[in-house]
């Protein structure tokens, strides 16, 4: 009877050992990873939509190239372009990109800080910082990504190009190429405040 008692115990003990395993798993993280994503409080809008047939044998083959611009209206922005057989799955992955490849943009009283050239291929933007109220004076391709960017007041004149891809483009090597007042104060060594009062 002993031995009997102490194989069914150890039965008893290999039976309820896995179902402890099985409780003691996370099971949590990956569901917050996913809703705690970096793209929760981003806006996107489609800037382009284009189509492009491929001729075969047996006909033509469309498929769909869209341009995306996705920013946060605090400083941070980012475009993309996307290429499916369907327009969704072109949008949806344009806007996977775009969240991936995003930059800072300094911003100074809701305007840029100094005045930039952006140029890109065909495409070339000016853009000056503008007075407080003036709102944003850009169209099309450059007007989204301004407001995308969180930019209110902005002067901007294209010189050259109207394709938007080469707007978009151009735009976003301007905006890489702006720096904030601290950035030029820390790369000189100086105080950010004696530069504000000189420019004044």
């Amino acid at each position: 009877m002993s031995e009997n008692n102490t194989e069914t115990k150890k039965e008893a003990t290999e039976k309820k050992a896995p179902r402890a395993k099985k409780q003691a798993r996370p099971s949590g993280p990956k569901k917050e990873a996913k809703a705690d994503g970096p793209a929760v409080d981003l806006e996107e809008r489609v800037v382009a939509v284009n189509r492009v047939a491929k001729v075969v044998k047996g006909g033509r083959r469309f498929s769909f190239s869209a341009l995306v611009i996705v920013g946060d209206k605090r400083g941070r922005i980012g475009y993309g372009l996307g290429k499916a057989k369907e327009v969704p799955d072109a949008i949806r992955k344009a806007s996977q990109v775009a969240a991936k490849r995003m930059i800072q943009v300094p911003i100074e009283g809701g305007t840029i800080p100094h005045q930039v050239l952006g140029e890109f291929d065909a495409g070339k933007i000016l853009f000056k910082p503008a007075a407080d109220g003036t709102g944003i004076k850009a169209a099309g391709a450059c007007r989204t990504i301004l407001e995308l960017a969180g930019v209110k007041d902005v002067l901007t004149k294209s010189l050259r190009g109207s394709n938007p891809h080469n707007v978009v483009k151009a735009t976003f090597h301007a905006l890489k190429d702006l720096r904030s007042v601290e950035d030029i104060a820390k790369a000189r060594g100086v105080d950010a405040k004696g530069l504000r009062l000189s420019s004044k």
